[in-house]
């Protein structure tokens, strides 16, 4: 390797591992699975070495997902230490949720690019306005719906979650705050879906992508196993700093944190379906 190359890998290694801190951070801030920043960084990174357009974005969402699986558990565990998870909500939703990620997956594997991205700037946007505008009187109910409705939502997010990458931690923590919870409950019950979705999502994404052209080197189907082993390391450590850093927050500082950052990102993204047309 020249010192050109050999540079070249040095900046690449260096920007996959400042991504991972800030997706570690925001994991633990968010309590969701951190794809949020990562998937845009992703697809700027997977665009720059010259991965095909059809493929970028489905790269993007499956090594992001598998990033998420030891973040999400780390987040998940220091949450669950501060004894705000609603176990029980949880247990409900386990199930129904895991089965959405399958037919997520099954989408995935026919679904191109544009139709993943319109998907982050729609959902994304919805929960953005949500959470920047929205009021205390907003409230579908006093306490959590019946168990059914629960699962049936539940399918809802393993689907939408493992097409945007996002752990699914900001439709739960949507669904509980709309129904009365805090938001620092709605975080801390929300990170224990990122490892249900992130782990079946893996997998979904391996066998979405078997066979594909165009992926680069070290690819398992949609999974880069180059980036997910040079992101995971600096994500791990830092979910547990944004964890305590959220749970010191005010309920209105942290909503508005959340809904600036699912804006950008979705803006992000339908800025880039109107460049690529």
């Amino acid at each position: 390797m020249d010192a050109a190359s050999f540079f070249d890998l040095a900046i690449l290694a260096g920007a996959l591992a400042v991504a991972g801190l800030a997706m570690g951070f925001l994991s633990g801030l968010f309590g969701i699975g951190g794809g949020g920043v990562l998937v845009p960084v992703l697809f700027e990174v997977f665009g720059a070495i010259g991965v095909d357009e059809t493929v970028r974005m489905h790269l993007s969402i499956g090594t992001s997902l598998a990033v998420i699986i030891p973040t999400s558990f780390r987040s998940f565990l220091s949450h669950r230490s501060s004894g705000q998870v609603d176990e029980s909500v949880v247990r409900k939703m386990v199930v129904p949720v895991v089965a959405g990620v399958v037919v997520g997956s099954v989408i995935a594997r026919y679904a191109d690019g544009a139709l993943l991205k319109m998907i982050w700037a729609f959902v994304g946007g919805l929960l953005s306005v949500k959470f920047l505008f929205g009021r205390e009187s907003w409230r579908l109910g006093a306490d959590l719906p019946r168990t059914l409705w629960l699962r049936g939502y539940g399918h809802i997010v393993g689907i939408v979650s493992a097409l945007m990458s996002i752990g699914g931690g900001a439709f739960i923590t949507m669904m509980m705050t709309l129904y009365g919870r805090t938001i620092h409950q709605g975080v801390a019950t929300a990170s224990a879906f990122g490892p249900l979705i992130a782990i079946p999502g893996v997998l979904g994404f391996i066998w979405a992508g078997w066979g594909v052209s165009g992926l680069p080197v070290g690819t398992v189907g949609y999974v880069s196993l180059l980036g997910a082993a040079l992101i995971i390391p600096s994500s791990v450590l830092a979910a547990p700093i944004g964890a305590r850093v959220g749970h010191r927050w005010s309920r209105r500082s942290l909503e508005v944190a959340f809904g600036i950052f699912v804006g950008l990102v979705s803006l992000r993204f339908l800025v880039s379906l109107i460049v690529t047309g």
